[in-house]
């Protein structure tokens, strides 16, 4: 036989008291290095304000032009024969994809240059999950040892103040 509903719900009250709730900010350690990226821009900030109320400062930015895949290559697509298979198009490479994973790579790079240089303790990773997937291949371990956490999501067209409620506003 079930308890009646409230002695149920007493005991509920009861098992929360004492309970601390579950801290919802994410802190940014001062002069942590934040980098926002995706396929095409980079913009690294330095934390010059305090963990739970951080002040981004823009420390470099890069930004790239890659348009469309359509814009950049003039070859149509090519055609292969075979005895075995026979004749087909050969797949045309994306070139704008390609242009994304060398910026991530050449990303990665300066991450790596700027963690074996000692130029940051702390870092925190925003990019859309390809990218970050990107990035990852490349990381380099220093780099890896240093990362408080990665956000897969696309900031990088939003204000600095906009970022800064994000990333404090985390789980």
């Amino acid at each position: 036989m079930a308890a009646p509903r409230s002695f149920r719900n007493r005991l509920a009250t009861l098992a929360l008291v004492g309970k601390q709730p579950k801290e919802k900010s994410m802190r940014i350690p001062r002069n942590a290095m934040v980098l926002v990226t995706d396929g095409r821009k980079r913009l690294f900030f330095r934390n010059e304000g305090e963990a739970m109320a951080p002040n981004l400062v823009v420390v470099s930015a890069v930004e790239q032009n890659n348009p469309k895949t359509g814009e950049q290559v003039t070859d149509s697509q090519g055609r292969a024969s075979s005895p075995v298979t026979g004749g087909g198009a050969i797949p045309s490479a994306d070139a704008h994809d390609i242009e994304e994973q060398r910026f991530a790579a050449e990303t990665a790079q300066e991450l790596s240059r700027a963690a074996l240089a000692g130029e940051f303790e702390n870092l925190i990773l925003v990019a859309p999950p390809r990218t970050l997937g990107q990035l990852r291949k490349t990381l380099h371990q220093e780099v890896e040892k240093r990362t408080l956490r990665e956000i897969a999501k696309d900031v990088t067209g939003h204000p600095v103040g906009e970022i800064e409620k994000l990333l404090v506003n985390l789980d």
